[in-house]
């Protein structure tokens, strides 16, 4: 009995406390410990779990009492490279535990969800537990916890990558704090540049695949209080020039400022100061923000098992408010969102204004996850029809009018024009003569992508990375288009690739195109910055995309890659020519989302399944509504034409 009270004291928190002998604790038998002592495990106990990402296992009994006095838990000791430490509140772990009538907790949710649950939840059954007790004598039967577990620490040594190391280390040191708790990571901690401009600032797309290392890394208060304070600025009073934007905009990024209190001059407070774009450059409105937020909002759920955030009246009424932005009704015929030049990560003008593919990607994923997390109830069966109404319209006119490989390029290259009806082949009177030279030679025999932008009389050929990589995360290109722009990546390596992962996009403006599109734009010439520059940050989207075709290869020869220079070119923001030989001519060193970036590339290749938080599967209902889609409208009906003439009044 004194045994069993001195285990309790430990998980509690009262003994001492001893680092390195942590253990997780997932299952018990509510029989033998008091009802103060289940609450006081609650409540303390899982504050913090410290887990090894593992190559290899090994179980080693330690001594514990309870069940009989016998040897009943397991902890176990794994050779890697890496530590990852999983830090929970106790507000966080009642969100992903629910207790029974008789007190005993289960962590159901975290066992199902978190991404390194193959990791940690070893042999843990009664069955294991009476294996072991025949075993015990010949293991650690004598020996106390502390020295068995130094015998095996100094047999088994754990190796740790130094660029991994350096850049959780980089990592950390820009993480922002406001009123003492974490809200994110600035954008660069560049110690060479006098002037910060707006890289000092936390930017939600930015913050992304930082987001997303911390989720891996089972730190989650840092992502639950991004989302909560960013939900707080979108209802905040925002105007350029006397006008104000819609209701629901997220904010492209914020700054936490420390002012004085007024009528005292030696107090103080802080204060969150966003940016909606009207002091960013060029004065424009991000509309990737709130995508990004819902979509993060959705990973954070599925990988900490906390829905409670997403349950939420507030959190739910700010997705019903960037859906309701998104989908209200306008000029435009159709289904895509129609926004400016630089409202996404290309930032600059580039000509990508009207449909471009990566609000197309974004904006589709973040319709799958919102119908994931919106609560049914009378006030959301409106805006839930008309979310599964956008993503049917949304879906047919991408796949159908955006793909181009080698059989639908010689389609558009025998295109006929002006043609009028509704049974009209070119139905955005597309020009044979748009197909530029570089493409009839680059496209490849086998492979396929998604063209950048589609407007009346336009089509942008260029590759677009982001939009690419993101309609296969999200289910927008069907398991064929997946697979065939995954194939067009390996056949183009050396333009997409070359020697640093991953070109923005595909081909460099260049010339008179350049001055026009651009307005001779310094920062992007050709080759450069987001005219065909290289940016590390995007290896995490290849990595989720390759692991969701089961293509992983291709993600582990891009970090291969990586790993030879970017810690030793100091992590910048991007890489110039056109082979990324060069650092970018005004690229920021330290640039957070190229750390994580790579931080969560290798976390997911070393544990795939952590990747299901971002990815979604086909969808069976909108694969039933394509094949009707057609014969749904009577005017798109093909047929013998009537003999009867008609006339337009």
């Amino acid at each position: 009995m004194a045994t069993s009270e001195g285990i309790m004291q430990y998980f509690c928190g009262i003994s001492p406390y001893r680092l390195g002998t942590r253990t997780y604790i997932s299952n018990y038998d509510s029989s033998v410990f008091s009802k103060s002592y289940r609450t006081c495990i609650l409540n303390r106990g899982l504050r913090c779990v410290q887990v090894v990402q593992c190559s290899s296992v090994q179980k080693v009994k330690f001594r514990y009492g309870g069940l009989s006095g016998g040897l009943y838990e397991i902890a176990t000791r794994c050779r890697s490279r890496s530590s990852i430490f999983c830090c929970e509140s106790a507000e966080s772990v009642k969100g992903s535990a629910s207790v029974d009538g008789n007190g005993t907790w289960y962590a159901d949710n975290a066992k199902n969800l978190h991404p390194i649950n193959s990791l940690v939840n070893g042999s843990n059954t009664i069955e294991d537990v009476q294996q072991l007790r025949g075993e015990k004598e010949n293991t650690v039967s004598g020996r106390n916890l502390v020295s068995a577990e130094t015998e095996i620490t100094a047999r088994d040594k754990i190796t740790v990558d130094p660029i991994e190391e350096e850049a959780w280390e980089l990592l950390r040191e820009s993480v922002v704090n406001y009123c003492g708790s974490p809200v994110g990571t600035i954008a660069a901690n560049d110690p060479t540049s006098s002037d910060a401009l707006n890289y000092d600032q936390v930017f939600i797309r930015d913050f992304i695949p930082s987001a997303m290392a911390f989720l891996l890394k089972g730190e989650y208060d840092i992502v639950r209080n991004f989302l909560l304070h960013t939900l707080q600025l979108q209802s905040w009073e925002k105007t350029m020039d006397c006008h104000s934007p819609g209701q629901g905009l997220m904010p492209a990024s914020f700054k936490v400022r420390t002012v004085p209190l007024d009528g005292d001059d030696f107090a103080t407070e802080e204060i969150l100061d966003p940016d909606f774009g009207e002091a960013a450059i060029g004065r424009v409105a991000p509309v990737d923000s709130g995508l990004w937020w819902i979509i993060l909002l959705r990973a954070y759920g599925k990988c900490s098992g906390d829905l409670s955030l997403q349950e939420r009246v507030d959190v739910q009424t700010g997705i019903k408010m960037i859906l309701r932005l998104c989908l209200a009704d306008g000029f435009d015929m159709f289904p895509t969102l129609l926004v400016t030049d630089g409202s996404c990560m290309i930032d600059r003008r580039m000509g990508i204004h009207g449909h471009p593919l990566e609000i197309q990607a974004l904006f589709y994923s973040a319709l799958r996850c919102s119908r994931e997390m919106l609560a049914p109830e009378d006030g959301s069966a409106d805006l839930i029809r008309a979310l599964n109404n956008r993503l049917v319209a949304l879906a047919f006119h991408i796949r159908e009018y955006y793909w181009v490989d080698m059989k639908k390029l010689n389609e558009i290259y025998r295109y006929k024009t002006e043609e009028y009806s509704y049974d009209a082949v070119n139905k955005f009177n597309i020009y044979p003569d748009q197909i530029s030279p570089w493409l009839v030679e680059w496209m490849p025999g086998k492979g396929g992508y998604l063209i950048g932008n589609l407007q009346p009389a336009h089509m942008d050929f260029r590759f677009f990375s982001l939009g690419n990589l993101w309609s296969v995360v999200s289910g927008l290109a069907t398991k064929d288009q997946s697979h065939a722009i995954l194939d067009l990546i390996e056949a183009k390596w050396a333009d997409l690739v070359a020697d640093m992962p991953l070109k923005i996009c595909y081909p460099a403006l260049e010339g008179q195109e350049w001055q026009i599109i651009t307005g001779c734009d310094p920062k992007n010439t050709p080759w450069s910055y987001h005219n065909a520059g290289s940016w590390p940050t995007l290896l995490w989207q290849l990595t989720v995309a390759c692991i969701k075709m089961n293509r992983p290869e291709i993600a582990v020869k891009a970090v291969h890659i990586a790993e030879k220079r970017l810690s030793q070119d100091k992590w910048p923001e991007y890489y110039d020519t056109k082979r990324a030989r060069f650092i970018g001519k005004q690229a920021r060193l330290f640039q957070t989302w190229s750390i994580a970036g790579y931080l969560v590339a290798k976390l997911l290749l070393a544990n795939p399944n952590a990747a299901q938080m971002l990815i979604s599967a086909e969808d069976s209902e909108l694969v039933n509504a394509f094949s009707c889609i057609i014969g749904a409208n009577p005017r798109r009906k093909r047929g013998q034409k009537s003999l009867k003439k008609t006339f337009i009044v």
